[in-house]
């Protein structure tokens, strides 16, 4: 793989060739350190009027290919992804501060399943298959019928700082194996690992113009929604920027995917095991320092265990989740991805206490140099507050009482958000809990690990669509009826 000093000369990649950026000069600063470890320059809008073009021209050609060549040109690029593994985590933890352990399994290593799996659903096919013949009308005349199911078209993938490659394989992958062409616009916050995944694609055969990079700023997210030539838009960010990216599409009815974040609840019952839940309940918000849109950052506890919970939950910040440099093996907690965003959070942690919540632990700068924030448990807060209502983006969570099975039920459903849950307590109970919730995805008694083959859906304002699974693969496809009068 190529050396930082080379993926930063040349991060703009249009119908098959590599450039620098036209717009202003970027650094990209390492959060561990606080110190720019590459200098590069954004593409500008000209650059993404050249990947749309790119993309559109090799529409055609691409959507045609059999899906086993889509499938084969996808594993070669699982592959070498896999090849790569240490030196992409390594990036990772530079660029953007995850943990060195978390950076080789879920930045990584899961990319590589994501990646096969899209493989997989190219020659499959989505649900109900790339052509379906349904049961003929009666007549007179009898009709027959067939379904097409053929790619949308020009997709400008938006991708967020906090999974750079993972997210890619998420909206790339599926996008690629549908017949789709892409224009990727990832943060510059991530660039330089998007530059070293599409340098590999590159390595794995995907044609010029199939897949195109453009990393830029508002600008360049603000033209590719809004281009005439792209036909879908996949986002993945803030609400926020999320609603500028809708109504930038809006005036030429462009469809768009929005993954716009959450403030997920979870909820702990009655009489649940302490002992079980405490630990994973404090790692859910700590990972990635909490720079995840399904951490699960409002903590719901029945009162007759609340003391004993936050004890524990203390106790376990303060022993069992070490903060620090992420290329230590240990550490479970890096930096936050700048200055500017850990003043905002401490801005959050400031004005809940100033209203008469408790700090129970953390909150503090540690004395290593970058953007650390201690994780922060805060008690007596309202379910109004700011600190309940807002995504902090950070390792940051509250924990409130409650004394009804229905009240927590409430609690937890009060919110704009809807995109991710955890329940602890009886199987059934949480099973019953869980369906109450109004949320996409809800881990109960800690759930599993991450699955390709399921949706990752938002309620209310945490999106609209899916990603992966076969729901989230659809989104990559429209559908023809053929319709005809048997002969």
């Amino acid at each position: 793989m190529p050396s930082v000093e080379e993926l930063a000369a040349a991060t703009v990649f249009v119908d098959g060739r590599w450039s620098s950026g036209n717009g202003h000069e970027y650094a990209s600063v390492d959060p561990s350190t606080a110190e720019a470890f590459a200098r590069w320059r954004l593409a500008d809008v000209a650059q993404a009027d050249a990947g749309v073009a790119a993309a559109r021209a090799a529409f055609a050609a691409w959507s045609r290919t059999e899906p086993g060549e889509r499938a084969a040109a996808l594993r070669r690029f699982a592959d070498l992804l896999e090849k790569h593994h240490e030196e992409l985590a390594q990036l990772v933890t530079t660029e953007v501060g995850s943990p060195i352990s978390l950076a080789r399994t879920l930045q990584t290593a899961t990319p590589v399943t994501n990646l096969r799996w899209a493989a997989d659903v190219a020659e499959s096919g989505p649900r109900g298959g790339y052509r379906e013949r349904l049961p003929a009308l009666d007549g007179p005349p009898r009709v027959e019928s067939e379904l097409l199911r053929v790619p949308i078209g020009v997709v400008a993938a938006v991708t967020p700082y906090n999974y750079p490659v993972n997210m890619i394989a998420w909206k790339v992958g599926p996008a690629l194996a549908a017949g789709c062409t892409v224009v990727l616009l990832p943060s510059p916050r991530g660039a330089l690992c998007s530059v070293a995944v599409v340098r590999l694609a590159e390595e794995a055969g995907i044609p010029p113009g199939v897949l195109n990079l453009v990393p830029g700023g508002p600008d360049v997210g603000h033209r590719l929604s809004a281009h005439p030539d792209v036909d879908l838009v996949s986002f993945t960010g803030s609400n926020a920027i999320g609603a500028a990216v809708a109504e930038a599409a809006a005036p030429l009815h462009t469809k768009v995917v929005l993954e716009l974040g959450g403030k997920s609840p979870t909820v702990v019952l009655p009489g649940a095991d302490l002992a079980r839940a405490v630990g994973p309940s404090i790692l859910r918000f700590c990972r990635n320092a909490g720079q995840g849109c399904g951490a699960t950052t409002r903590i719901l506890v029945h009162r007759s265990q609340y003391d004993e919970f936050v004890d524990a939950a203390v106790a376990f910040l303060r022993e069992g989740v070490p903060v620090g440099d992420p290329r230590n093996e240990e550490t479970e907690v890096g930096p936050l991805i700048s200055a500017e965003h850990r003043d905002r959070v401490e801005g959050y942690l400031r004005r809940a206490v100033d209203r008469g919540a408790t700090l129970l632990a953390g909150g503090g700068r540690p004395d290593p140099p970058g953007f650390y924030l201690e994780p922060a448990l805060v008690g007596d807060v309202d379910a109004a507050d700011e600190i309940c209502q807002d995504e902090l983006f950070a390792p940051v969570a509250t924990v409130m009482p409650y004394d009804t099975v229905d009240e927590a039920v409430t609690l937890a459903n009060d919110s704009r958000y809807g995109l991710n849950a955890l329940v602890w307590g009886d199987s059934e109970e949480a099973r019953d809990v869980a369906l109450r919730l109004e949320t996409g995805t809800v881990a109960i008694n800690g759930g599993g690990g991450a699955r390709p083959d399921v949706p990752w859906t938002g309620f209310k304002r945490s999106g609209v669509g899916s990603e992966m699974g076969l729901d989230g693969y659809a989104e990559f496809f429209t559908v023809r009826h053929l319709q005809w009068p048997e002969e």
